[in-house]
């Protein structure tokens, strides 16, 4: 699964989050959450996270 990578960067800075802070509020190490900003794909279960401790939709935060 692959995450949008545009739309993560944006509502991190929208919500100006770092990674360091994703990374603790959702559960992920800081290099899961940095592999996925860079493009890489994911389980649904991390996308799952990241898209909950930006507080939306994990269908917003998927590519397709």
């Amino acid at each position: 699964m692959r995450v949008n990578r545009i739309k993560l960067i944006t509502l991190m800075a929208e919500k100006e989050i770092k990674t360091r802070e994703l990374a603790s509020s959702s559960g992920l190490a800081r290099a899961t959450i940095s592999a996925v900003r860079g493009g890489k794909t994911c389980t649904l279960d991390t996308a799952v996270k990241i898209a909950n401790a930006l507080d939306i939709p994990v269908n917003e935060l998927i590519e397709g």
